[in-house]
């Protein structure tokens, strides 16, 4: 990808060419949150982007380009979906003239009765098509599973509910089905595809307890497990 290209420029000549910028869209696992809490009222959330897959992706390319400075625009809002990232675009993103766009949505849609698959696809096809057309480069990578089972770590009642739906969504292959469709959204607006999903899905099939690699027992990974995406998503620049 041009991108490694740019870094590949930037290595060679520090002074000669600007430092190439990643932006990174998505929803609370590309913003960095992790453990959940209550305060009073509301369920609260640890944030923690320095250790999300954003600055560890930063981490990883610097070691491997260290004469190269890169910056990293970290557009991830908790909460955050296809629809409402489509609608955020300019402003959180090329505003910023990015050269790669890395696009990661899909835990809060498909748990959105309001969002089908269908219109999810669409809202991602948007993203990449806008993303094209301001002549930069974008790649999806896939989200991890959600909670397959409600374990001990999760007490909080309104907690346990979500994890009982969620559950249920990702064991009766409702998550899978927009996993698909986003897949399918990449290839038709030939976008890369960093599959970190079928990562997920892969340890899950050979025996891995996968919830427990979450830090809130629903769909946050573990600060350990953003390495994953980080490392994968350097291989998907590195091989296309």
């Amino acid at each position: 990808m041009k991108i490694i290209e740019l870094l590949t420029k930037k290595s060679q000549d520090n002074f000669g060419n600007r430092s190439p910028v990643i932006a990174f869209l998505g929803d609370s696992v590309t913003q960095g949150c992790f453990e959940i809490y209550r305060d009073g009222e509301l369920l609260r959330t640890v944030f923690d982007s320095a250790n999300g897959y954003a600055e560890r992706t930063k981490k990883v390319l610097s070691m491997m380009y260290p004469e190269t400075s890169l910056s990293i625009i970290n557009a991830g809002i908790n909460g955050g979906s296809a629809v409402n990232g489509a609608l955020r675009l300019d402003r959180d993103v090329l505003c910023h003239d990015p050269d790669l766009v890395v696009v990661c949505f899909g835990l809060n849609d498909c748990n959105d009765d309001g969002v089908s698959a269908a219109s999810y696809k669409q809202s991602l096809k948007e993203i990449f098509s806008r993303v094209h057309a301001a002549g930069k480069e974008v790649v999806f990578m896939t989200p991890n599973m959600m909670n397959t089972y409600v374990g001990h770590t999760v007490t909080d009642d309104y907690a346990k509910q979500l994890g009982a739906m969620f559950a249920d969504r990702q064991n009766n292959g409702y998550f899978d089905s927009f996993i698909e469709a986003a897949r399918e959204a990449a290839r038709e607006e030939q976008v890369p595809i960093c599959d970190c999903y079928r990562l997920w899905k892969s340890m899950n099939e050979q025996g891995v307890d996968t919830t427990a690699l979450l830090s809130n027992g629903l769909n946050h990974p573990t600060r350990e497990m953003h390495d994953l995406f980080a490392w994968e998503l350097v291989k998907t620049l590195l091989l296309n």
